[in-house]
């Protein structure tokens, strides 16, 4: 009986001792868990070690070798999916963006302005019989605007014309007496100033009246103030205000940092707010700029041959100076670096490439960039997912977009 109980005993300690080291490992190597490791079982060459091993197999202490193979294969499966899942490329989607020509341009808001305002005057003082215009004609250079009563003027004419006709007269005759030796030839002189004096005052009498009637001497438009008749006008006084539109003129201001790029003979051109567009050339730049707001007034000339264009009308200038390369991009590929340089992202050889760029201009149709290469594939959807160097997979939509 005792040597049944010392047999069982043993057999008790053989199992507990395989099951202990069955749940541990030996590492050979140094090489670390996973990396050249031996169950502590196998290990080791102890006596019925192999009936422990089937034993503790079949209560579930320990797995089959079947087991442990399939273990093995699982977790290398699950290794090589993480493994391709990690090598697996960021898609991005790409367009190409090709240079264009961007024309520079300074841009100008101001108001359109009569080329000049002239007051039509009478030289002489009357009473205004009949004004042959009204507000709104429109006046051609010649065309009769006033006339101012003529009163005595008509009778001082005719006075002169006797008083010349008399002193003619006299003139003939001692000139006569001085050929025949009969009067002193000095007398000549004084019949000559006598002769002069009295064809100045016939020409003073007929000036006179003829300034009874007021002419324009520029075309433009009529407008207040204005004489009406019955009036008394002095020498000096309006009869009519004529506005000049033809030639308009633009005046507006140029910011200081731009000043110098414009130029007498630029050509500009204008629109107003009423959509209409003409071309110009400036024509003035002040020297001095606005003390207020440190910008320099510009004016440009416009033809305006109908009157068409009004004065007074808020309008804006565009002055063409030159072109310069840049690229059109829409806006919402603009991106930052890590460094927070404004740029984009594209797409080189496969791989991610960062161009930073300055903003030349915009339009309703995107925004003018300047620093990309001639033609460049930016990346417009993605393009915050990767980063400059990394190899991504890029769907170019350029062909799609314009077949």
């Amino acid at each position: 009986m005792r040597f049944l109980m010392s047999y069982g005993v043993a057999f008790l300690l053989l199992i507990g001792l395989g099951a202990w080291m069955a749940s541990g490992y030996v590492v050979q190597g140094g090489q670390g868990p996973g990396n050249g490791e031996t169950a502590a079982l196998d290990a080791v060459d102890l006596p019925g070690g192999d009936k422990a091993k089937e034993l503790m197999v079949e209560f579930g202490v320990m797995a089959s070798d079947e087991e442990k193979q399939a273990e093995e294969e699982a977790k290398q499966a699950e290794e090589a999916a993480a493994e391709a899942e990690a090598a697996a490329l960021q898609s991005v989607r790409t367009k190409t963006f090709t240079i264009q020509q961007l024309p520079l341009s300074v841009s100008l808001r101001g108001v359109t302005q009569a080329k000049s305002s002239i007051s039509v005057r009478a030289e002489t003082t009357g009473i205004l019989e009949e004004r042959f215009v009204e507000k709104g004609d429109v006046v051609n250079p010649g065309d009769l605007l006033c006339k101012i009563d003529v009163g005595t003027r008509l009778a001082r004419v005719a006075q002169a014309e006797a008083s010349l006709a008399q002193v003619q007269t006299d003139f003939e005759t001692n000139k006569k007496l001085r050929e025949k030796g009969l009067t002193p030839a000095n007398t000549a002189v004084a019949f000559e100033a006598n002769l002069k004096a009295a064809q100045a005052s016939l020409d003073d009498a007929k000036a006179e009246l003829e300034r009874t009637e007021i002419y324009a001497e520029a075309g433009g438009i009529v407008q207040d103030p204005m004489a009406y008749p019955g009036d008394m006008i002095s020498a000096g006084g309006t009869c009519v205000t004529l506005v000049r539109l033809d030639p308009l003129v633009f005046a507006g201001d140029v910011a200081e940092n731009r000043v110098d790029a414009v130029r007498i003979g630029l050509p500009v051109t204008v629109k107003t707010i009423t959509g209409r567009e003409v071309e110009g050339k400036v024509s003035y730049i002040s020297p001095t700029a606005n003390a207020s707001t440190r910008a320099f007034p510009v004016e440009v000339e416009l033809p305006n041959p109908d009157n068409a264009i009004r004065a007074g009308m808020t309008a804006s200038a565009t002055a063409v100076l030159g072109n310069i390369p840049a690229h059109l991009i829409p806006q919402s590929v603009l991106t930052l670096d890590n460094e927070g340089t404004l740029g984009i992202r594209a797409v080189e050889d496969g791989k991610v490439a960062f161009y930073a760029v300055e903003i030349a201009g915009d339009s309703q149709d995107g925004i003018w960039v300047t620093g990309l290469p001639a033609t460049v594939d930016i990346i417009t959807i993605g393009q915050e997912y990767v980063v400059a160097g990394q190899e991504v997979a890029a769907d170019n939509v350029t062909e799609e977009a314009t077949s």
